[in-house]
């Protein structure tokens, strides 16, 4: 049961599930359900709506519901086990020799995918510095290129690709346009309404926010043939999320707005203090007004996101061993939860990353940004 006005902010709607109140015990929290398996009409109908637990689930849909309304999805959401089985399943939906045109700096994990599994499958990519948008444009190959794939701030070094002149480019070529904005959360970018066709999360990071659940997340433009096509390959490799996880990531998106609200006001001031720090030689974060993607940023974006990296002067060995001296922040991967995290990202990425190997990521959570400096500074200086 939902008593949602339509003109209910995003806020309000996403604090309350979208208004849902169970019709049969009058909860405001949405019960979890966990049957894999639902009862037939006497006509053999299903007038439910449900039919089996793996490509259906009623709890799955409420989270659904809620991530198509902070992205102004028309064709709505869906959720799948991980990140990468969100992005996989995009790239699934093509056909073999098909041209993609990806970022050169990008999560690790599918830019390695791309690399070595997507050829596999028959797809040909091509790296490229997104944010240079001259660049982008001599690497799409009209008639050819089927999928742009774009990640904006892009981790781990936060650049900023201009999402509606990418989306101009991607569809004069007669490509579709996907963006992972997985750091910045719908409260921050909403890349649909700027001329992308499809949203990715790994909804595990910010979206969640409480470090406990894997899941990923998709939001389409239009309810077209290619999103037709990447929920049949949800459905048929089983790659739907859990009801208990999707409960989970229901209730961490209750208070997303005001967890990215305090880390972000937490990250643009570490921002601030770290880049006057002797020991830092550079901070990459697109708040700061030097950042070459500032004003791109600043026009798409509500807020520059919890993300930042910094680079040590001193070198890869500093690096590590400022992380290995921390105490208020965590030595851990991932992002986007409450608690500050930090990490080497050469260490993590291997030979082949293109990350500097004197930098640090830093996940800015919620707890207080003096702490999260004097730990830092600390670290830093015995260095």
């Amino acid at each position: 049961m939902s008593h949602a006005p339509r003109h209910w902010s995003k806020k309000s709607l996403a604090a309350q599930a979208l208004g849902h109140v169970d019709p049969v015990t009058k909860a405001v929290v949405p019960p979890i359900h966990v049957a894999t398996t639902y009862l037939r009409d006497p006509d053999n109908q299903y007038s439910s709506g449900y039919v089996y637990g793996r490509p259906d689930n009623a709890t799955v849909r409420e989270a659904e519901g809620v991530i198509a309304m902070l992205e102004e999805a028309e064709a709505g959401a869906l959720l799948f086990s991980s990140g990468m089985a969100a992005a996989t399943a995009v790239f699934g939906a093509l056909d073999p020799g098909d041209h993609i045109v990806a970022p050169t700096i990008m999560y690790w994990a599918l830019r390695r995918w791309l690399s070595e599994e997507a050829t596999r499958w028959g797809l040909r990519v091509d790296f490229v510095a997104t944010d240079d948008l001259d660049a982008l444009k001599a690497a799409v190959r009209p008639g050819e290129t089927k999928l742009v794939w774009l990640e904006t701030p892009s981790n781990p070094l936060w650049t900023i690709t201009d999402i509606a002149a990418a989306a101009e480019i991607a569809h004069a070529a007669g490509a579709r346009l996907a963006v992972d904005s997985t750091a910045s959360s719908p409260v921050v970018t909403r890349p649909l309404t700027l001329g992308a066709d499809v949203v990715m999360h790994a909804a595990t990071k910010v979206l969640n926010g409480h470090s406990d659940v894997i899941a990923g997340a998709l939001a389409g433009a239009k309810a077209d043939a290619f999103w037709a096509r990447i929920q049949r390959i949800r459905s048929g490799n089983g790659a739907i999320l859990g009801p208990f996880e999707a409960y989970l990531l229901m209730r961490g998106m209750r208070t997303l707005h005001l967890r990215i609200a305090a880390q972000m006001a937490n990250a643009g001031a570490l921002a601030q203090r770290l880049d006057a720090h002797p020991a830092v030689a550079q901070v990459l974060y697109p708040g700061l007004a030097r950042h070459p993607g500032h004003a791109v940023a600043a026009r798409q974006m509500n807020g520059f996101g919890t993300m930042l990296s910094i680079r040590v002067a001193a070198g890869e060995a500093a690096a590590i061993a400022t992380a290995a001296r921390v105490g208020l922040w965590k030595r851990a991967t991932s992002l986007g939860g409450v608690e500050s995290l930090i990490e080497h990202r050469a260490s993590i990425e291997g030979p082949s990353t293109p990350c500097p190997p004197d930098l640090l990521r830093l996940s800015v959570g919620i707890e207080d940004a003096d702490d999260l400096f004097a730990d830092l500074d600390q670290a830093l200086r015995h260095g």
